[in-house]
C-alpha cells in the first residue's frame, strides 16, 4: 500500500525540497541533506532557493535531517543530488556516488531506489546499482529495485510547481513501474508518463535539457541581432 510507505528524499535543493514537501502531504517523509547548514536553515523556515515559502515549510510535516542513521526504515529512497560537469565538461558523478554510499546501509529487502538526477543513459543501472550493491550487500533486482524519474522543475516558475508538471517514471521491472506510477501519481495532478525502460527515461531527460539549452542559445542570438 503506497499510503503506508515511508519515503526518504536525499538532497534538499530546488528539486528535492519541493518533492519532499509535496510527498509529506500524503506520506511519511524524511528529508535528508548532507549540508548541516542547509538543514539548519530549513528548520528555521528559510529556503535559500526560494522554491518553498516559510509558510509552506511551516505547514509541511516531514523530518529534516543531516544524519544518515535517520534513513533507517524507509521503503523508497529518492535521490535528487546535483550532477555537474568537471573542467573537461565530463559528467561529475561524485555526489551521486556519495548518495549511494549514504543510503546503502539503510536499504532493506524490498527497498526501491529512485534517481531523479540528470544522467546519461546507463548510469542508474551500470554505475549506481553496483555502488549500492557493494555498500549494502544486497543484489539489484532482488534485494532492492531501481527506478528513474527525471526532474522537470523550472526553477522560479510559481505557475508550474511539481504537481502541475507531467511526471516521467521508469522502473527496473513492471512491478516497480506500477508502484512508482501510483506513488508519484498520488501527488502529481498533471499525470504520469510511464517510460518503457530506465535508459529511455534517462535519455528523455538529456533530450529535454538539450532542447532547453538550444532554445536559450537561439533566443540569446536573436536578442543580440535585434538589439
Amino acid at each position: 500500500m503506497i499510503e503506508d510507505v515511508k519515503i526518504a528524499v536525499v538532497g534538499l535543493g530546488y528539486v528535492g525540497l519541493p518533492l519532499a514537501v509535496a510527498f509529506s502531504r500524503k506520506h511519511s517523509v524524511i528529508g535528508f541533506d548532507i549540508s548541516g547548514a542547509r538543514v539548519a536553515a530549513l528548520r528555521q523556515g528559510v529556503d535559500a532557493t526560494n522554491e518553498i515559502s516559510r509558510e509552506q515549510l511551516a505547514s509541511a510535516s516531514f523530518t529534516i535531517t543531516d544524519q544518515p542513521s535517520d534513513l533507517a526504515g524507509c521503503k523508497v529512497f529518492i535521490v535528487t543530488v546535483p550532477t555537474p560537469i568537471d573542467e573537461a565538461n565530463r559528467p561529475d558523478l561524485d555526489a551521486l556516488l556519495t548518495a549511494c554510499a549514504l543510503i546503502a546501509p539503510a536499504l532493506s529487502q524490498g527497498a526501491i531506489v529512485v534517481f531523479q538526477s540528470t544522467v546519461y543513459p546507463g548510469v542508474t543501472e551500470e554505475i549506481c546499482a553496483p555502488a549500492l550493491e557493494q555498500a549494502s550487500g544486497l543484489k539489484s533486482g532482488v534485494g532492492f529495485k531501481l527506478g528513474y524519474s527525471p526532474e522537470r522543475i523550472n526553477p522560479g516558475d510559481k505557475d508550474h510547481p511539481i504537481e502541475k508538471i507531467i511526471k516521467v517514471v521508469a522502473g527496473q521491472d513492471a512491478e516497480t513501474l506500477d508502484f512508482l506510477a501510483d506513488l508519484y501519481g498520488s501527488i502529481i495532478e498533471a499525470g504520469i508518463h510511464r517510460a518503457s525502460s530506465i535508459k529511455v527515461a534517462e535519455a528523455a531527460k538529456v533530450i529535454e535539457n538539450t532542447q532547453r539549452d538550444v532554445n536559450i542559445a537561439l533566443m540569446n542570438e536573436i536578442s543580440k541581432i535585434c538589439d
